[in-house]
């Protein structure tokens, strides 16, 4: 079990984290994120192919910083060992090793879309894979921070981490959506990422000689992550599919979500402004911008913020919302440890400080 009660700060002592996962894009990011984090202690990390070798073979960036041996996936002896373990695994394999590690008494953050969807034959539509174990999906708790920090419970075993286009679209909408101000059948988002979403894996679409100076829209209609947005949507009473586009853009990381949508009630731009300024007040990740002020995706990059822009157009009637994220860190890696500092009454923005680095 768990070395310290869930939900305590401990000050001075750590938290002993483990990454499963580790070699991939957003198991470095936790790396990068946990290294330096006040209170978690990088104690292990994972892979289920290439045990015994140093994490320093796959990121040779990390020499001197983080020289762990990756270690052969034990559920009992990781959840005796270690107070939370970051999933940074696909989907599809979460979903059976989730329930092991938490079944074992150990907190795991789950960075995958196993657990995200409410309805396993959804998941089962739009991942094209067996949905999950349907008691542990009904014990994962879903979490946005900014969204859904009330749902995070002492006791919780399992969070499920929303996924990166979710997260931009989701904190982009919900000041209008949560407050029933969106005309139904209007919402259209034009998302817009970077390689690195879609990991590593090698695919003839994501090599150098294709992506480089070239702009593709991909998965039309069929994006898995669709559901996961319109679930959040029909829970603040928006009823009705959304058009969910998507495209891959020559830069590493990063995501920009393009919204339009139609009010149901007359506010103008000084209205809808002060209405994200409130709700988002109390948020130290969410950076509304200023009237006429529109954010670019290099602006958050390496950091945890959201920033937001928006407009009304007094012609169409249309609000125009842009919201950018880095995929690798609000889309994944940061908002996990976000979600695991709530967790464990830890300050939200423990760790996770970070100015943007630029250009």
């Amino acid at each position: 079990m768990n070395g310290y009660p869930k939900g305590i700060c401990m000050g001075v002592m750590a938290l002993k984290a483990g990454i499963v996962g580790a070699t991939g894009y957003g198991g470095a990011e936790l790396i990068r994120i946990l290294n330096h984090h006040p209170q978690f202690e990088l104690a292990s990390l994972y892979s289920s192919s290439r045990q015994g070798e140093s994490i320093n073979n796959q990121y040779p960036h990390l020499t001197g910083c983080a020289s762990h041996v990756l270690e052969e996936i034990d559920a009992y002896r990781m959840a005796q060992e270690l107070d939370v373990i970051f999933l940074a695994v696909p989907s599809g394999v979460a979903s059976q090793m989730a329930p092991e590690l938490a079944g074992a008494g150990c907190t795991v953050i789950d960075l995958s879309g196993d657990f995200r969807l409410n309805n396993p034959s959804d998941y089962e539509k739009w991942y094209k894979k067996s949905p999950p174990s349907s008691e542990w999906s009904k014990k994962a708790v879903y979490s946005i921070p900014e969204l859904c920090k009330e749902k995070l419970a002492k006791d919780s075993l399992l969070i499920s981490n929303p996924g990166c286009y979710p997260t931009a679209t989701l904190l982009g909408l919900a000041p209008l959506a949560s407050n029933r101000l969106v005309r139904e059948e209007s919402v259209i988002v034009d998302a817009k990422s970077g390689v690195s979403g879609a990991g590593q894996t090698v695919a003839l679409g994501n090599i150098f000689c294709e992506c480089n100076e070239n702009l593709k829209i991909y998965k039309v209609n069929q994006h898995q992550h669709i559901p996961e947005i319109e679930q959040m949507l029909k829970a603040w009473g928006y009823m009705s599919p959304i058009t969910f586009s998507t495209h891959l853009v020559p830069m590493s990381r990063g995501i920009m979500a393009t919204i339009y949508l139609t009010l149901n009630e007359h506010l103008d731009e000084d209205e809808v402004l002060q209405l994200y300024t409130e709700f988002y007040e109390d948020s130290s990740f969410i950076r509304v911008r200023q009237r006429g002020e529109f954010p670019s995706t290099k602006e958050v990059t390496g950091s945890n913020f959201c920033d937001i822009g928006v407009t009304v157009d007094t012609r169409t009637k249309r609000v125009t919302i842009v919201s950018v994220i880095d995929n690798l860190m609000k889309g994944a890696a940061g908002q996990a440890v976000q979600n695991a500092n709530l967790l464990f009454g830890m300050e939200e923005t423990a760790g996770l400080a970070m100015t943007p680095f630029y250009p």
